[in-house]
């Protein structure tokens, strides 16, 4: 199983389409959905089992993504 890694955000959030994976609204989001732990101001934890297809949907503009489900 692997562990769980820290990601420093980016100070600014650069708005290009796809948003990059260290972008702040991308981490948020993912925070929201389940997939990540907010630790500091700009730091994050991120689960070690992250799917593809919330990243993918995190970082599309007006992104929804999908709640993590408990298995």
């Amino acid at each position: 199983m692997a562990t769980p890694r820290e990601v420093r955000a980016k100070k600014k959030c650069c708005k290009s389409g796809p948003r990059c994976k260290k972008c702040p609204v991308v981490l948020k989001r993912l925070s929201i959905a389940g997939y990540a732990e907010r630790t500091g101001k700009r730091t994050y934890v991120l689960d070690a089992d992250v799917p593809k297809k919330a990243v993918k949907a995190a970082r599309t503009k007006h992104a929804v993504v999908g709640q993590r489900s408990s298995t």
